[in-house]
């Protein structure tokens, strides 16, 4: 099957009933992405299926939480090149979307696809989580934080509460083997405002990949203290 009929069955599948005009700039991610994957590291997964199964629907599966994203403003934490929040606008254009990540280089390269695709309310942040969380133009102003980071659940769970406000949720997308590194993280959850994580198994239409969202509701503000200073939650997590 080529691309472009495998993203428009995966977008049927997933509920998309009219999905064309969704396909045709999630075309143009791709190219985007490809021309500047060749000058700066954005993904290891460069052939057109790899992108379509594992960054697109599987960005799209976020939606599939028990959430109400409608309208909402939303923060991609760790974005990277633009996962999942590039393809949640794409997918939702009347989401407040800020996409943040550490790397300068990825924001310029995010920047640019947002203004090919001509997103409206979409803010290109380039911050370390530590340090915008501790801003009171972020600090718990986002009803909605995702992340596809790789830290484990303790770390990014201090990433990522303190953005999100109070009734608002965290979303994390962890694979199958996670259950443990979830479980380890309760205490440090609590601490930071959440409540019990609600584990959601999903999977990418037209594959065989599965993996848990995490459902994080914010039920109380995050102290203070929190984040610690920039380094200490990767290196000392919260137990």
């Amino acid at each position: 099957m080529d691309v472009r009929n495998a993203l428009k069955e995966g977008l049927l599948a997933l509920g998309y009933e009219n999905p064309n005009e969704m396909l045709e700039q999630f075309m143009t991610y791709k190219a985007l992405l490809l021309e500047w994957n060749e000058k700066i590291n954005l993904t290891t997964i460069t052939d057109d299926h790899g992108i379509v199964y594992k960054h697109f629907l599987d960005s799209l599966t976020c939606l599939q939480a028990p959430v109400d994203f409608n309208g909402k403003k939303v923060l991609d934490l760790g974005t990277g090149a633009g996962f999942p929040g590039v393809p949640l606008k794409i997918a939702m254009p009347e989401l407040d979307v800020t996409l943040m990540d550490s790397l300068n280089k990825r924001i310029q390269y995010l920047t640019e696809v947002c203004r090919v695709l001509d997103f409206k309310h979409v803010t290109c942040l380039h911050a370390r989580a530590e340090e915008a969380a501790r801003q009171t133009d972020h600090r718990e102003k986002y009803d909605i934080v995702v992340s596809r980071a790789v830290a484990n659940m303790s770390t990014l769970s201090e990433y990522c509460l303190p953005f999100v406000k109070t009734g608002g949720y965290f979303i994390a997308q962890k694979t199958n083997e996670a259950f443990e590194e979830i479980k380890a993280a309760e205490r440090a959850i609590k601490i930071l405002g959440g409540a019990s994580p609600e584990i959601i198994p999903t999977s990418v239409p037209g594959t065989d990949f599965e993996h848990n969202l995490v459902v994080i509701r914010k039920v109380k503000s995050t102290p203070a203290l929190y984040p610690r200073k920039a380094g200490t939650p990767a290196k000392k997590p919260i137990v």
